[in-house]
Order: structure tokens, then C-alpha cells, then sequence
């Protein structure tokens, strides 16, 4: 199994900001927008996650609720079923990353994709890898790509520095 870690970060909301993604033992990848949400950039460092990784059974690690929750208790059903609108009768937001997400979870074999929550700003090397990309994403309005770095290996290059 793949192990990704994915974080989102904005400078203001909306403002500028970025996404990353970094899989363990594997390769990471960062970007930017200009003018954009945090929820944006959590779901778009998935997405992109996702679109790298196309292949074998993933494990998505990320500090959002939002990511998280929406497929572990499986809110994408009901928003589908009610034709995108949410529990409270409104349209889901940032519905035009969630449709491509949800299909390409829906793509692969049931269970292949699955969602864990770690706690941000808790400790975790990798969470705090992709966290630290991402902010530089936003900040430098671009991002890069390479290899991961051995947990708790902190490259240079990566400021954890807000």
C-alpha cells in the first residue's frame, strides 16, 4: 500500500495558496493559486494525489476533517443522491474539485482508496513535510516536485515558518 500525506494552505481566505502531496518512500509534488480557499487547496493536494498515484491500493493522510470525513462517512452518496446539494438543502461548495475526486475514488476497486486523519501541527514528520510545501507553495506561488526525504530527515529547502 501507498501512503500519502496531503495538506492544503492559504495566506488569508480567500488569498494566495498552496497544496502538496508527498507519499512515503516515494515522490512529492507541490503548486499554487492565486486567489483561492484553504478547503480548496486540501481537496486539490488529493486530487493531484490521486492523479499521480493512479494505480494499487492508497492510503490519503491528511489533517482536513473535510477531506476526511466526506468519505469516511461518505457524504459524497447523499450529495450525489440529492444532486449536489448538501444536508442543509445548499449546494456542496468547491463541487467542481469534488466531482473529479470522487471519480476517481469511484474509478478504483471499493477499499483501494482509503482516508486517515492525522492531527496537524502534532508531530507527524510527514504531516509536517506536506504542511511546510504547501506554505511555501502559497507563499513563493510555485511549486516543485521530488523525492521524499526519510521521516524526520527535514530538508533544507523547507521552512516550517509561517
Amino acid at each position: 500500500m501507498t501512503v500519502i500525506y496531503t495538506d492544503g494552505a492559504c495566506s488569508g481566505n480567500p488569498g494566495p495558496g498552496g497544496w502538496a502531496w508527498a507519499a512515503v518512500d516515494g515522490d512529492f509534488e507541490s503548486g499554487a493559486a492565486e486567489r483561492t480557499t484553504n478547503q480548496r487547496m486540501e481537496l486539490s493536494a488529493v486530487l493531484e494525489a490521486l492523479r499521480a498515484n493512479p494505480e494499487g491500493r492508497v492510503e490519503i493522510v491528511s489533517d482536513s476533517t473535510y477531506v476526511v470525513n466526506c468519505f469516511r462517512d461518505r457524504w459524497w452518496v447523499g450529495w450525489l443522491r440529492r444532486g449536489w446539494v448538501n444536508s442543509k438543502n445548499q449546494p456542496v461548495a468547491n463541487r467542481d474539485l469534488w466531482e473529479p475526486l470522487i471519480a476517481l475514488v469511484q474509478a478504483r476497486p471499493v477499499g483501494e482508496v482509503t482516508f486517515r486523519w492525522v492531527k496537524g501541527h502534532g508531530g507527524d514528520p510527514m504531516n509536517d513535510f506536506v504542511d511546510a510545501l504547501a506554505v511555501e507553495a502559497g507563499r513563493n506561488g510555485v511549486g516543485r516536485r521530488g523525492r521524499t526525504p526519510s521521516p524526520g530527515a527535514a530538508p533544507p529547502f523547507v521552512s516550517n515558518s509561517r
